[in-house]
């Protein structure tokens, strides 16, 4: 399969995109910029600045969002307005970077230094209540995370290993058991992911210009391909939950080699997605 180009190159560092129907459609993150893009009618997308960093962002229960930002979490209010929580930390070196919640409306954000410093990093959990809790440490790039369709494991990735992680999951314990779910082929080093209703997991390979699909048995089970090296997130969508939209980056990229970097691609694999699991805060 091949995905299609359906914007322009707009974003510098496109990440995290999550399709909810009360936003809707399509929202996605130019991280870096500290942005949320909004995927409108005819194409036309709205951006809008939340802080220095967006990682990134998930509906709640109530309206608005939840939103990870350069060093803890942020709250959309319903009429938009967008409040900090306290700092997580300190130190400029570390910020925030992917997330998403689990079947109990529990928002998780992980985090990566900036030099890609190995074991700088956690995993952090956000209660409806406001408590945070730490829930792993000694990552390098804390990135994808998703539940599978019964709730039953979640899928995440650290991408300097190389290699998918799968813990089981329940609501008192949280995530045990982790242990090896796939490694990527040809040094591939996974970043976003998300699951199907099959059970199956894609996730966008950020140095190989693909999104590729793995049976719930961790079999390499597809691909997609796209015209540009760093593919980062992918989810899906649309009012059928049949297309899969698919972020791109611009960082260390020599763009005009690859002048479709920064831009979101779709493809209909023939499969549909799991409406997205809001935060309950």
């Amino acid at each position: 399969m091949r995905a299609e180009q359906i914007t322009d190159p707009i974003a510098y560092h496109g990440e995290g995109p999550c399709w909810s129907e009360g936003w809707g459609g399509l929202r996605w993150v130019d991280m870096l910029a500290g942005d949320i893009l909004s995927f409108g009618e005819g194409g036309r997308v709205e951006r809008r600045h939340v802080g220095t960093v967006a990682a990134a962002v998930r509906p709640r229960l109530g309206g608005g969002a939840v939103i990870g930002v350069e060093r803890g979490f942020a709250l959309e209010e319903p009429d938009g307005s967008v409040r900090a929580l306290r700092e997580l930390w300190s130190s400029p070196t570390v910020r925030m970077n992917e997330g998403g919640c689990d079947p109990d409306g529990r928002f998780y954000c992980g985090s990566m230094a900036y030099d890609q410093t190995k074991g700088a990093a956690s995993l952090y959990r956000l209660d409806p209540l406001g408590e945070v809790e730490r829930v792993l440490a000694g990552v390098t790039i804390s990135n994808g995370l998703e539940w599978s369709p019964d709730g039953s494991l979640a899928y995440y990735d650290d991408t300097e290993t190389g290699a998918i992680a799968v813990f089981d999951y329940d609501a008192r314990r949280g995530l045990t058991g982790r242990r090896a779910f796939a490694t990527l082929p040809d040094d591939g080093a996974p970043d976003g992911l998300t699951v199907d209703a099959e059970g199956c997991v894609w996730v966008a390979v950020a140095n190989g210009g693909a999104v590729l699909r793995y049976r719930p048995d961790g079999v390499l089970d597809g691909r997609v391909e796209l015209p540009v090296t760093k593919v980062t997130a992918c989810t899906f969508g649309g009012d059928d939950l049949d297309r899969l939209f698919i972020t791109t980056s611009q960082e260390d990229i020599d763009v005009e080699a690859e002048p479709e970097s920064g831009a979101l691609f779709v493809v209909e694999p023939g499969v549909t997605g799991m409406p997205v699991r809001a935060f309950a805060g």
